[in-house]
């Protein structure tokens, strides 16, 4: 397929302007693929070995912005399969309505669409109201189109706004296939050992802004 005709498709439709006539095929596959990756993410849970250091960082504060690079994000679903009080944002176009679905079944409490292009400001602030009444996120510095391992500013504008520390992750694990994308997205095997890491929280202020942005690139690797 084209290129340009693969962009025009994934870019027709957000999740809510989806036409009705599709909408039955639209539900069975987002509910479809949804249920594939929660089976997934939990034979690689309960089959693997998974150890945390750091833990420690996780007392200091009642919630954070969780950070890791994009790379690890389902390393970090293979881990992390029940939430609490989460509030994420997410793309709003009509496939990532799979991903939608996905964290609703592992306990995310709120959805918040938006993202860069797509009334992304407008839904940082919704963010940054839910960290301010409890909630936690993740969110993935060098996302959601690149390049890898470059972090944007974004992450620490919200904790600045919001006040709530942001605590860096990585992991590291043996058994992955590693994907031709930007990212270079890791898929972990079942029978693995994932090696969690929490690193110390990074508090932003408005007068060591950019020592946090080199402490969080640091931090993650």
């Amino acid at each position: 397929m084209p290129r340009e005709l693969r962009k025009s498709i994934l870019n027709r439709y957000d999740v809510d302007t989806v036409p009705a006539v599709l909408l039955p095929f639209f539900y069975l596959f987002s509910y479809g693929c949804a249920a594939v990756c929660l089976v997934y993410a939990v034979i690689v849970h309960y089959t693997s070995k998974i150890v945390f250091e750091g833990e420690k960082h996780l007392a200091s504060h009642p919630n954070y912005i969780f950070c890791h690079w994009h790379t690890y994000i389902i390393l970090y679903f293979a881990v992390f399969i029940r939430h609490h009080s989460h509030a994420w944002m997410q793309h709003p176009l009509w496939f990532m309505k799979v991903s939608h679905l996905f964290l609703r079944f592992i306990g995310v409490e709120k959805i918040i669409l938006g993202s860069t292009g797509h009334h992304g400001h407008e839904a940082a602030h919704l963010l940054v109201d839910s960290l301010k009444n409890g909630y936690s996120t993740v969110l993935l510095p060098d996302g959601p189109g690149g390049p890898a391992f470059v972090a944007k500013k974004g992450v620490l504008h919200i904790a600045l706004q919001s006040g709530i520390p942001i605590l860096p992750i990585r992991f590291q694990t043996a058994r992955v296939i590693q994907l031709k994308t930007w990212d270079r997205k890791k898929w972990p095997l079942p029978f693995c050992t994932i090696r969690v890491q929490y690193l110390e929280p990074i508090r932003v202020t408005n007068d060591k802004f950019d020592e946090a942005y080199d402490e969080l690139t640091k931090a993650l690797g």
